[in-house]
């Protein structure tokens, strides 16, 4: 991550290009990134805030990553900030945190870039000086912090300013420089993730190939028996007249050594048959001999391959940047492959209960928006006409609370009991929030929410998509509360 002196210096360097801009986009390429675009004069900038911990950084990119994720921060952030002008971009002089005043015609707000190792962050604040959201969860950052309380400043001060690691670059060259180290940083962390897959992977086969050559060997050291078996069968042959039924054993005279040599016999068959089973032994173990001697060499060709690939893998991050073209290829090899299938195999999700199944296999439109009270308790909103239908007729249970405003179109919101009877009263006012912010009557400062048990929700036969018949329930007459809305929103789940 960046030290003090680093990001003062990043600042001040990115500052005049990008004051009075307009924010015109905003992408969050990950769970901790923000890029945002500026216009000014017909030129366009792209801001990075990476909160990451071991690369937290500010800087300018030539073109923002593809979105891939839509989290209720960059919700929030999209509704409220962009077309915002940059009034001002400042850097404390205490510690790593950068504050950006954004001014537009509904209000101004402040975004914070904290950088704080493992709890570095991005927040916003509106023009109270309030937080309203974090990119982040709080906990896992400042959890002395709440939504909708007055920003603090972390506590305590960077210990120095820290050293200047592209000292010797100019101004003009800085922000490239530092975009190429990071970018050498992440290439060589990918390599390395992807290289100890690898060398896993390897060493586990090495190890199999131990066992299995230890194995062999001592089943060579068996098969080498054939010879011994061989030779009792012969001097076998020649006693064949002296042996009696029931002997289960005779003594006979390897005429080569002058030895005297016991033969043990089967006392329950006949000499001949015992004759027959020695030479079939010899044929037996001879075979398993051959089989096993190529077994070895296989194994022994096996293992050097392995060598070669584990050899290539150390070379391809050696260099200052890692060779991504071969991992790629080591990665594709057949041997490779196997092995990856073997001791990394593609884990398929755990099958669950037919309701959650369904639920996975239904278009993501469908599925309902997650909030989460701090009572623990979820609340689920239709996005749509048929999502609403979805949600109240096939997600939600019987014993769940179904929320909605009477001649007010709007979301469906239902509060997930978990089979509680009685919710806590500060998840009811939540839902009802909800209820409130996702109907035509959002704007109003009261509104009455009719609050009835799923189970007496039904929907009529041949009714357009959203529409639902309501039997008893209660009404609940809310007076809106704005801290409340934010800090409920602030909590959605995905």
């Amino acid at each position: 991550m960046l030290s003090l002196r680093e990001l003062q210096r990043a600042v001040r360097i990115i500052q005049p290009k990008i004051l009075s801009a307009r924010l015109r986009r905003i992408v969050q390429p990950d769970a901790l990134k923000l890029v945002l675009t500026f216009e000014i004069h017909a030129d366009k900038w792209h801001l990075l805030l990476a909160a990451n911990p071991d690369t937290a950084r500010i800087g300018l990119v030539d073109r923002p990553e593809a979105a891939a994720l839509q989290s209720s921060f960059h919700e929030y952030l999209c509704a409220h900030a962009v077309g915002s002008v940059l009034e001002a971009a400042e850097c404390s002089m205490n510690n790593r945190q950068v504050r950006l005043r954004l001014i537009s015609q509904s209000g101004a707000h402040d975004l914070i870039f904290s950088i704080l190792g493992a709890r570095s962050n991005i927040y916003l604040l509106d023009d109270g000086g309030r937080l309203v959201h974090s990119m982040r969860p709080l906990n896992e950052t400042r959890n002395e912090l709440k939504i909708g309380d007055s920003w603090t400043d972390p506590r305590g001060t960077a210990p120095s300013g820290g050293m200047d690691r592209w000292e010797e670059f100019t101004d003009e060259q800085f922000l490239g420089a530092m975009d190429g180290t990071y970018h050498l940083l992440k290439l060589r962390s990918k390599a390395e993730q992807q290289a100890r897959r690898l060398q896993q992977a390897l060493k586990k086969e090495k190890t199999f190939l131990d066992r299995k050559l230890t194995n062999l060997q001592e089943d060579l050291g068996e098969a080498k028996q054939a010879e011994e078996y061989r030779r009792k069968g012969e001097l076998l042959k020649n006693a064949l007249h002296t042996i009696r039924p029931g002997d289960d054993k005779v003594l006979v005279t390897d005429y080569q050594t002058g030895e005297a040599i016991e033969v043990p016999l089967d006392p329950k068959i006949a000499p001949v048959a015992n004759l027959e089973a020695y030479f079939a032994r010899y044929q037996k173990q001879s075979r398993g001999a051959i089989w096993i001697r190529q077994q070895l060499e296989d194994l022994g060709t096996a293992r050097t391959e392995l060598d070669v690939i584990g050899r290539r893998l150390e070379n391809a991050l050696r260099g200052e940047e890692p060779d991504m073209e071969t991992l790629e290829e080591i990665r594709t090899l057949p041997v490779v492959r196997r092995l990856l299938h073997r001791y990394f195999p593609d884990r398929k999700p755990a099958s669950g209960p037919t309701r959650a199944a369904s639920k996975k296999e239904v278009p993501a439109r469908l599925l309902p928006k997650r909030y989460r009270t701090q009572d623990g308790l979820e609340i689920w909103v239709g996005r749509n006409d048929e999502g609403n239908d979805y949600l109240t007729t096939r997600l939600a249970r019987g014993n769940d609370l179904f929320f909605h405003l009477d001649g007010y179109p709007g979301s469906h919101v239902v509060l997930r009991t978990q089979g509680c009877v009685d919710p806590p009263p500060q998840s009811l006012l939540d839902a009802c929030e909800l209820a409130v912010h996702y109907s035509k009557l959002k704007n109003a400062d009261r509104a009455d929410v009719h609050v009835a048990p799923v189970k007496n929700v039904k929907k009529p036969k041949g009714a357009k998509p959203g529409l639902v018949y309501v039997r008893s329930g209660k009404t609940i007459r809310l007076k809106r509360d704005p801290k409340r809305l934010q800090s409920i929103l602030a909590s959605r789940l995905d």
